[in-house]
């Protein structure tokens, strides 16, 4: 309830015929917050620390999960074995091994699990890959993902922080180890540690990602991926990188994903723009490239001259409450085929982001020059490196002095669902964590 429950509340009371009985956070101040409208308003509304209160209510058809990352495979597996569908927001799991145990629950149980990238429900997208996919402008050659969003570092603490009394501790940490609260904030911030967050790439690229995914008309996870980053810039106590460049080796069109987040120069094109853009996705075709998102954008031919405006028809202000109608729709009529980001796309578009993040993970700092040499293949991650270098450059950061990680290629056997190959080894240790009893996620694929 506290960041993105709180934004999806009002939108589910915008579905028709759905009616919120029940709120549930491990902080008591949120639960407070939250309920509060409910009882201005004379509606009734139960409330529950502990999730598994919800679940024994036979009463509930559906949940919504809007948890830390490190929770979304367990809540989504219990809640399909009590006979809950699911919208779960994103990213779909917390690591691979994760995602692949909640779409097998999906299966087992029989419900519908929807991820909440709202952007699969966009007529304009849709419209926008039908038009492309007519080769009016010739074939699909390059997706490209562009996360450009400012963030500040978060600082660093030099002996625990309290947990904050409102809160129950152990429910929160979950599957994952009790340890001290190391940061200044327990609410957020996890984003940015590997035991509970998968950084930005699984924050806000999985939008991006899954989208170009949808272009490309590509139904399961990369063959194979390469990662350059780190966190620079930043000097705090975060793990996850907030400069990411990743490749994901889709056949015949790849797709690469750009993040940025540091912005130390003042300005509001101080993270730079590519193709014009600071956020979305331009899919570059032979004649010519799309370039917006789910609120609008264009195709313009190869000297950059716009061929067809699509703009946003209003849709776009509505688009998280279609998203959750959507997942409502396929609660009854029981068709998993209706839902627009049913879980196996959220697995195989988050799984991307795990395999960006694994690469990152097991890389090495690395001189740009090396870098540079590496990735020489491929003109267009040539091109995005360029770029980023010279955007950090002005930002502060010189990787000839604070070298980014070059991540190794990784190679993903989606049969198996694991990595094969080179570096195999250290990428399946990082894509399967040891749950801490009781909070273990079921093997059920």
């Amino acid at each position: 309830m506290g960041g993105r429950g709180h934004q999806l509340i009002p939108r589910i009371r915008e579905v028709p015929g759905v009616k919120i009985t029940t709120l549930c956070d491990v902080d008591q101040a949120f639960l407070d917050r939250e309920s509060g409208p409910f009882k201005d308003r004379g509606e009734a509304v139960a409330t529950h620390t502990d999730l598994r209160r919800v679940l024994d209510d036979k009463t509930i058809d559906a949940v919504v999960i809007a948890l830390p990352n490190h929770w979304h495979a367990l809540a989504t597996v219990w809640a399909c074995q009590a006979g809950k569908d699911v919208y779960v927001e994103k990213p779909f799991s917390y690591n691979l091994w994760e995602g692949r145990q909640m779409v097998a629950a999906a299966r087992k149980y029989g419900r519908m699990v929807q991820l909440g990238t709202q952007s699969r429900s966009s007529t304009l997208l849709r419209q926008a890959f039908d038009y492309l996919r007519s080769g009016q402008v010739g074939a699909i050659r390059y997706a490209h993902a562009v996360i450009y969003r400012a963030r500040d570092g978060i600082g660093t603490v030099s002996a625990p922080t309290p947990v904050p009394a409102t809160v129950d501790y152990d429910l929160w940490c979950g599957p994952t180890p009790k340890g001290p609260l190391m940061r200044r904030q327990l609410h957020y911030e996890w984003h940015w540690f590997w035991a509970t967050g998968n950084g930005e790439m699984g924050n806000n690229g999985v939008h991006d990602i899954d989208i170009c995914r949808w272009a490309l008309g590509q139904n399961q996870p990369a063959p194979r991926a390469i990662s350059i980053g780190g966190r620079l810039g930043f000097n705090d106590c975060g793990e996850t990188a907030n400069t990411h460049i990743a490749l994901f080796d889709y056949h015949p069109a790849p797709i690469i994903c750009e993040i940025r987040n540091l912005r130390g120069a003042p300005g509001a094109d101080a993270m730079g723009k590519f193709k014009n853009r600071n956020k979305g996705v331009i899919i570059e075709c032979e004649g010519g490239y799309f370039a917006g998102d789910a609120s609008g954008g264009a195709v313009f031919d190869n000297q950059d001259k716009k061929i067809k405006d699509m703009p946003d028809d209003g849709s776009y202000k509505t688009l998280e409450t279609t998203h959750l109608a959507n997942f409502v729709a396929a609660v009854r009529s029981r068709k998993a085929g209706d839902l627009a980001a049913e879980a196996l796309q959220g697995h195989c578009s988050t799984a991307c982001c795990h395999m960006a993040n694994v690469s990152h993970r097991i890389g090495k700092q690395s001189p740009p020059e090396a870098i540079r040499a590496t990735i020489q293949a491929s003109r267009e991650l040539s091109d995005a490196f360029d770029r980023c270098r010279e955007y950090l450059r002005e930002n502060g950061v010189d990787l000839g002095a604070t070298p980014a990680t070059l991540g190794p290629w990784v190679t993903f056997d989606p049969k198996q669902e694991r990595f094969v190959r080179d570096f195999a080894d250290a990428a399946n240790k990082l894509s399967r964590r040891q749950c801490r009893k009781p909070y273990v996620v079921p093997d059920l694929a």
